[in-house]
């Protein structure tokens, strides 16, 4: 654990951060009107119609799930733990490691979702923690979790909530040592190249931090901690040790030329939610959080439709079969948070042998994604401008995660939303479904990383 750190836990441990108008309404609290305020800026800044149907609640919206999402600053890790130390001896001869008087105890897989410091963007983490507890007392094992989510639900990066979860634990609890180990998985930035991200979207990174009997992470009880992670599956050797490493792709990107007024406005955001703009790691994520938005910015891109009009490939005999390209990946914007959904396409239609539209499915799936969108309307858009160009009978399927679901405060880890859309033969014709579905199963569609990072 770095002693930099130390004043980031002074903050935590002796002031916090309060909110200063608890006594109003959140929708008319002065953090969240400067918020809206701020996004409706920004959503001019996309072209958007910031009162049609759809956007015109989403600046409430966003404020409500960025206030939600970085509630760990009014929060003590104080108050979780106090309550919630019991007693136990252990060894009543005190020879040997169990219980109260030193036996490591881990708390595996604790899910939380956090914001990236550098970029605005959510970043799944997973939480493991070790301790060796000392003074013959323990902590309530649901409160590993909650310490985790203090920090987590604030502007951060991987090393640095490591570090604070590390040192509020050691703090308040007081046991001979503290381990944690997180598995942190940050979604790449899109780009406006049609071609799938790498690594399946994600960008991973693991870090330790270790206080007391952990200091030292080559000890033998840093391998026994270790190995309890291994027993599930954890990869350990990913640790990033010492070695500092940038994970957040926003900080590899170029800069380009910026409205001052929408940059105000991500400042403004930032200041509502108790943040100094000014401190190191904040500085450029203004201008980094503008370039990812301006990614989904109301433009024509052009879909590509190479000179194809009503082509259906049918055979001069009729006969036509079930053509199928899946797993199309897209990126999009929920319209409702301006938040990422992610994942794949799968498209059925009729056609003769030789044909495949491929490139051209890419590409109206590559330009309906990179729009503020919901994930229904999506799904029609692409079925209805594929229907004239492939004889009118078509199928598609879109399966997403959407960070909204996870980051916001509802924290459903895992789920996934599956939409469809059918036309033509497909509507009434229950054996063609069920074919092109089947066709979806077999190929194991909806891969592991479309739901979860890990």
């Amino acid at each position: 654990m770095d002693t930099s750190d130390e004043g980031r836990l002074n903050l935590e441990l002796e002031t916090g951060i309060k909110n200063a108008c608890i006594d109003l309404a959140f929708e008319h609290q002065p953090e969240t009107l400067a918020i809206q305020d701020a996004v409706k800026l920004l959503l001019q800044g996309l072209h958007e119609d910031v009162n049609r149907e759809g956007i015109k609640k989403t600046p409430f919206r966003v404020a409500k799930a960025l206030r939600e999402g970085t509630r760990g600053y009014k929060l003590k890790v104080k108050e979780y733990v106090q309550s919630a130390l019991f007693p136990e001896a252990g060894l009543e001869d005190g020879i040997g490691q169990a219980g109260g008087v030193g036996g490591l105890v881990v708390v595996r897989d604790l899910d939380h979702y956090s914001y990236c410091e550098s970029c605005l963007l959510p970043f799944h983490v997973r939480c493991h923690v070790g301790y060796v507890p000392s003074e013959q007392r323990v902590l309530g094992l649901s409160k590993f979790s909650r310490v985790a989510d203090v920090f987590a639900k604030r502007l951060q990066e991987p090393q640095g909530l490591a570090d604070d979860i590390c040192s509020a634990l050691h703090h308040w609890v007081k046991p001979s040592g503290v381990a944690v180990v997180l598995q942190c998985s940050h979604i790449h930035f899109p780009c406006l190249d049609v071609k799938s991200p790498s690594d399946n979207g994600f960008v991973k990174l693991m870090v330790s931090s270790g206080s007391g009997v952990f200091d030292d992470e080559g000890s033998s009880l840093w391998g026994e901690f270790l190995s309890f992670l291994k027993l599930k599956g954890v990869k350990t050797e990913a640790l990033c040790g010492s070695v500092k490493k940038e994970w957040c792709p926003s900080v590899k990107t170029s800069s380009e030329e910026e409205d001052p007024e929408m940059v105000s406005a991500v400042v403004s955001i930032l200041k509502s939610l108790g943040e100094d703009p000014s401190r190191e790691g904040l500085i450029a994520t203004p201008s980094r959080f503008l370039k990812w938005m301006m990614n989904f910015q109301n433009v024509n891109l052009e879909m590509k439709l190479n000179g194809v009009n009503g082509v259906n490939g049918v055979k001069a005999n009729g006969e036509v079969k079930l053509h199928c390209e899946l797993n199309l990946p897209f990126w999009s914007m929920c319209e409702h948070h301006l938040l990422p959904f992610y994942g794949v396409v799968h498209i059925g239609y009729y056609c003769g042998e030789g044909y495949s539209h491929k490139s051209l499915m890419k590409s109206i799936v590559h330009f309906y994604g990179f729009k503020l969108q919901v994930q229904e309307r999506m799904t029609r858009q692409i079925a209805e401008t594929l229907s004239p160009l492939v004889g009118g009978d078509v199928i598609v399927v879109a399966e997403a995660g959407h960070t909204c679901m996870i980051s916001r405060g509802i924290e459903k880890f895992g789920s996934s939303t599956a939409t469809i859309a059918v036309l033509g033969q497909f509507s009434n014709d229950g054996s063609a479904r069920a074919e092109f579905l089947d066709k979806i199963h077999a190929t194991a569609a909806l891969k592991a990383d479309a739901s979860s990072p890990f």
